[in-house]
């Protein structure tokens, strides 16, 4: 069993000051992908501990965004780290940068396993930031459609883009639909369509298949006023997988703390377990 989580961590100082150690001990990933790290790749290593075989990729724009993957060494014999790939395309922007990152995985069971942790715009309606988002999006699935196309080789190696879409799928993700439907970042049609569209092209949203047809399990809830206590979130972290890769999927937690104050990130962690 390999169990892969993602988490937006909010700022990897931070969460670790909030008890993203204690929650890896609890959890205990074999493969963990992080959005807004915020971090250098030294400053993460440090933070994380040295139990961890870490890549990072920051934004260029400091302080925002980041990515990184990171395999349990004492997994060292059962996951073997063969290759990385640290922008989606040549059209990167500043903007863009610190938003994807792609690291090879050879499994000793025979798996060959891509795994992505991404991190989309947040956006906000009419403004830059959204014109950002949709210009990244149609770049996202051209590169979603190769990495699809290489899981249905035979032999071909299986896919998994995972992290903070910034972006909910249906009613079903969301707890306030109708006051957020079309007049919010996040809830649009436009930006929709585009995981519509990649679930249509074959690619399983992994926690849908697992939870069933049922409201939420949310991942996100704001900071502020009573958003978590009220249980008012968004599932916007997602772990989207290639057909064959879904089909060993076998257990879903999202790591939603207890109480308000013992969360180290505005974001629950996503945890999967794959029978690989």
């Amino acid at each position: 069993m390999t169990r892969i989580s993602t988490v937006n961590l909010n700022g990897i100082r931070a969460a670790s000051r909030r008890g993203l150690g204690q929650w890896l001990e609890r959890e205990s990933p074999d493969v963990l992908l992080m959005q807004e790290v915020r971090a250098d790749a030294p400053t993460a290593r440090e933070l994380l501990g040295g139990s961890w075989r870490l890549s990072v990729v920051p934004s260029r724009i400091k302080g925002r965004a980041g990515v990184a993957v990171a395999v349990r060494a004492g997994a060292g014999e059962a996951i073997e780290v063969s290759a990385t790939r640290e922008i989606l395309d040549e059209e990167e922007t500043d903007a863009d940068s610190g938003r994807w990152l792609e690291v090879d995985l050879d499994l000793a069971s025979g798996t060959r396993l891509t795994v992505v942790s991404a991190y989309f715009h947040s956006g906000e309606v009419g403004s830059p930031k959204e014109e950002a988002k949709m210009a990244h999006l149609p770049r996202v699935g051209a590169r979603m459609a190769g990495l699809l196309a290489e899981a249905r080789r035979p032999d071909g190696r299986q896919a998994l883009v995972a992290g903070d879409f910034n972006i909910v799928r249906s009613r079903a993700d969301i707890k306030n639909w109708t006051s957020n439907h079309n007049k919010h970042a996040g809830v649009l049609d436009e930006e929709i369509a585009f995981l519509t569209g990649w679930v249509g092209a074959g690619w399983r949203d992994v926690t849908r298949d697992l939870a069933g047809d049922v409201q939420g399990p949310y991942t996100w809830w704001s900071w502020r006023g009573k958003a978590f206590d009220n249980d008012t979130g968004w599932r916007i972290d997602y772990q989207f997988a290639t057909p064959l890769l879904a089909e060993h999927a076998t257990g879903l937690r999202i790591g939603r703390a207890d109480s308000y104050d013992a969360r180290f990130s505005d974001h629950a962690p996503l945890s999967i377990d794959y029978d690989l």
